[in-house]
């Protein structure tokens, strides 16, 4: 009787037990639910960065170190692409480029000689020179058979054997001029060597690149706007001496304009390029600026001196480049901005609720 009693309490004790963890387990399930609907209700609807407004520049200089003889605009002209903003004085370049001009036309004239090769009439007057060469050879060999043959006949005595010798010369320098002559008419119908072609080819094209250069020089000594832009500094005035070396101008390109902005890494997830944002500066108070995420960095980096928010201040951030819609042309490079980007909210089952 004793045992049976025993053994209905240790199953009474064991279900009270399992019915105290199965509440506690009911409990625990509840308070987390509960604590993942209030992070849902109370999760940030939108994030703000912090930044200035930035834009490119360029620095603007003359290829060529020379005078400067005018400067055309002012600071603060807005100047279209392709416009002419300085001029170099150009007297000591325009005399060398004739001159490089005037040798390559001469040049050019040479080549097309060589191209063409002898005119018929060269060739014409080489054939008749051979000719006459012949006959002249002609005429001293029998000169020279008559002197021979009289200087035989009479044993010497009518003849002297100097006129003999001097006819036999005579026939040996006829034939050597024929020779000549031959040699100058093969010449004239092969026309020049190509080694001589290519030879003057060569230095035709050394007048021609060399009057390029100049050309281009001359081009150089008018700067012109590479981009629509504002003139930011004027640095140089005329009768300064120019160089590559010395900007003439600093120019600010007013399209595209970002905001330079820095965001912690937990946030880094939450944004994307592409995104939508809304850009505001204190000097038009209650004015938003459209904008867009254009970039965000690979990089870490430490937090700027120029980010005055607290939190930032000792954490690495990644820079974000915001770009915004201005097309009045009111933001100035530099300004303080914040920029208000809206959050979308996640879907029950999102990644982030799952971590």
């Amino acid at each position: 009787m004793t045992r049976d009693t025993d053994s209905v309490s240790q199953r009474l004790l064991l279900n009270r037990r399992f019915l105290i963890g199965g509440l506690i387990a009911l409990s625990l399930i509840g308070a987390v639910a509960a604590w993942r609907l209030m992070q849902r209700e109370s999760a940030p609807t939108h994030l703000t960065l912090y930044g200035d407004i930035d834009l490119r520049q360029v620095q603007l200089s003359f290829n060529n170190s020379e005078r400067i003889a005018a400067v055309l605009v002012q600071e603060g002209d807005r100047v279209r692409q392709g416009q002419l903003l300085a001029r170099l004085d150009t007297a000591r370049l325009e005399p060398q480029l004739a001159q490089a001009e005037a040798q390559a036309v001469a040049q050019l004239q040479v080549v097309k000689r060589l191209r063409s090769g002898s005119r018929p009439e060269e060739i014409a007057q080489a054939r008749a020179n051979l000719q006459a060469a012949h006959a002249d050879l002609t005429n001293a060999r029998q000169q020279y058979e008559r002197w021979k043959s009289a200087a035989e006949i009479s044993a010497g005595r009518a003849v002297r054997q100097q006129d003999v010798d001097n006819a036999r010369t005579a026939v040996q320098v006829a034939e050597a001029r024929l020779a000549v002559v031959q040699k100058t008419l093969d010449l004239a119908i092969a026309g020049p060597r190509r080694e001589e072609i290519n030879e003057n080819e060569a230095r035709l094209k050394a007048f021609e690149a060399q009057a390029s250069v100049l050309r281009q020089q001359l081009k150089d000594a008018q700067l012109v706007a590479p981009v629509d832009a504002v003139i930011r500094t004027r640095v140089m005035e005329p009768g300064e001496m120019a160089s590559p070396q010395r900007p003439v101008f600093s120019l600010a390109i007013t399209d595209p304009k970002w905001v330079r902005a820095f965001i912690s890494e937990p946030d880094l997830g939450k944004i994307k390029p592409g995104m939508p944002a809304a850009v505001v500066v204190d000097s038009f108070a209650g004015r938003r600026f459209d904008g867009w995420i254009g970039f965000i960095s690979p990089v870490a980096e430490f937090t700027p001196k120029t980010v005055q928010t607290e939190e930032l201040r000792t954490s690495l951030v990644y820079e974000v480049r915001v770009f915004v819609k201005d097309p009045a042309d009111e933001l100035r490079l530099g300004m303080p901005a914040s920029v208000y980007l809206q959050l979308k909210d996640r879907e029950p089952g999102s990644r982030d609720e799952r971590q």
